[in-house]
């Protein structure tokens, strides 16, 4: 008997290796073409497109700050952000359920020991012993079962495929999710770097108008001038002092919001060193070409993955219209005592069980699971192509985004200088008696205004480059691995 439980076995074994070469049913993935296929390049790429091969300086490129306050603090985002444990959570669970549908391709192997106590009672008839009876018994039983599920036209292969695109778009999304994090984060460093400054700047306006203020007393205490100069002096210093604590108020909330990128309590952090007091100007860094997005952003691979599970779908569906073919094998013992169930061969008892089920009517249910799982692919591509395409705009939107801020700049940077040169000479002729106070004051804020849009345009260009290089997804996470093959190739 155990000869025929090995041969069990052994048609088990060749059975499954026939059905590791046959026939899968349903479409063949291959990659939709998009813009990016056809686009020789960027409209707005200008000086930015060096070399269209050369992406080494994305990897890690926050560095290029030269400030170890934005490595450490990356670091610690990376390490204890919440929202990135989450989405390394559901990575897990994308890797359980390929898992678990891995397994359903291999024999069901499980080991079964029971004990049946019964009571019967039946009536002999007529006759001598005509009566009602009653039989009690106790049967013990072991066995171990094997059951397979030969995969004819590919539907567990087809799942397991799926389960792979399906852990890959998981992946893909917590990559995307780390650039955005990384990209908030040095977002969060340079705006705290450009309120920094400003508050600095705003003070120095009220030492400046405090020191304005003293030279029109003198003036006044001297007969030099009458006291409308002395009330506009004092107004314009109590306009400069109201403006710290606005300035100071953004500082502390986007404080607050770094705070929340690391996970630590709003507030408890140490001030950060002013290690970006005066953002550094940037360098060009090489583009690409559009075509570069569907294998380099994180988002794009993700919709891609996507729809290759999708696609893996619509074949699983056609395959539940084939017939499903099980293999069961039992071998065991059964016998009145737990004790002859392991000593006595006469006991042995065995089964093999070949199931063939074919659906023939389910009411138009097969056929719709199948338009709905086409249905779902072609949703799927429309997406894909649509996420490629706003790919390509952010990119555009970032190219001529910073374009325009460096024009902007050079113009700023003019209007700072003359504004400067225009205060100080009219402070000069104000002590000398030739100018009025009115074009001290106005000197001094258009000076103000103009040094503060340097700083803030400075820190938009840095926002800017920081969107660019997420726009053309960088890869950040030095430990990325990128997998682009499913399952069987």
């Amino acid at each position: 008997m155990k000869k025929q439980l090995v041969s069990i076995c052994c048609l088990f074994v060749v059975l499954a290796c026939g059905t590791l070469g046959g026939c899968m049913v349903g479409p063949d993935y291959s990659r939709p073409e998009t813009t990016a296929d056809t686009s020789d390049g960027y409209f707005n790429a200008g000086t930015h497109n060096e070399d269209v091969n050369d992406f080494a300086d994305v990897d890690r490129w926050w560095e290029r700050f030269g400030d170890p306050t934005t490595a450490l603090l990356v670091r610690e985002a990376l390490e204890n952000n919440y929202s990135l444990k989450a989405a390394a959570a559901r990575v897990l669970q994308a890797q359980a359920a390929l898992v678990e549908t891995r397994g359903l391709q291999l024999p069901d192997v499980s080991y079964n020991l029971s004990r049946d106590r019964s009571k019967r009672s039946f009536n002999l008839g007529s006759g001598p012993f005509a009566g009602r009876f009653s039989v009690m018994s106790t049967t013990w039983s072991q066995d171990i079962s094997v059951t397979y599920i030969l995969d004819l036209f590919g539907k567990l292969r087809r799942s397991e495929r799926a389960a792979w695109a399906e852990m890959l778009t998981a992946q893909a999304n917590g990559q995307a999710l780390i650039n955005s994090i990384i990209a908030t984060v040095i977002n969060a460093r340079v705006n705290i770097a450009t309120i920094g400054r400003r508050l600095a700047i705003a003070r120095a306006n009220t030492e400046s108008r405090q020191r304005t203020l003293e030279i029109v007393e003198r003036r006044y205490e001297q007969g030099l001038v009458g006291p409308v100069d002395v009330r506009l002096a004092r107004e314009n210093l109590a306009a400069s002092r109201a403006v710290e604590p606005v300035v100071e108020l953004s500082l502390i909330t986007a404080r607050h919001a770094l705070d929340v990128l690391m996970a630590r309590r709003p507030g408890s952090s140490d001030e950060l060193p002013n290690t970006l007091a005066d953002l550094p100007d940037l360098g060009p860094v090489p583009i690409g070409l559009p075509a570069s997005l569907l294998d380099r952003r994180p988002d794009v691979r993700a919709a891609e993955f996507s729809l290759r599970a999708a696609n893996e779908r619509i074949g699983v569906s056609i395959a539940r219209l084939y017939p499903d073919l099980t293999l069961t094998g039992n071998y065991g013992f059964s016998a009145d005592t737990v004790e002859e169930i392991f000593q006595q061969d006469e006991t042995e008892m065995y089964a093999a069980i070949f199931r063939l089920a074919q659906p023939i009517f389910k009411g138009g249910r097969l056929r719709a699971q199948i338009d709905a799982t086409e249905a779902r692919y072609a949703e799927l591509a429309a997406n894909y192509a649509g996420t490629v395409l706003t790919a390509m705009r952010e990119v555009e939107d970032a190219l001529v985004t910073e374009q325009m801020l460096q024009t902007q700049l050079k113009h700023a940077r003019v209007r700072f200088r003359e504004a400067s040169a225009a205060e100080s000479l009219s402070g000069q002729r104000y002590q000398r008696g030739v100018e009025g106070i009115l074009a001290v004051l106005e000197s001094e804020r258009r000076r103000r205004i103009s040094e503060e849009e340097l700083t803030v345009l400075k820190g938009q260009l840095w926002t800017t480059r920081v969107n660019l290089f997420l726009a053309l997804g960088g890869d950040w996470d030095y430990q990325n691995n990128n997998p682009t093959t499913g399952v069987g190739g």
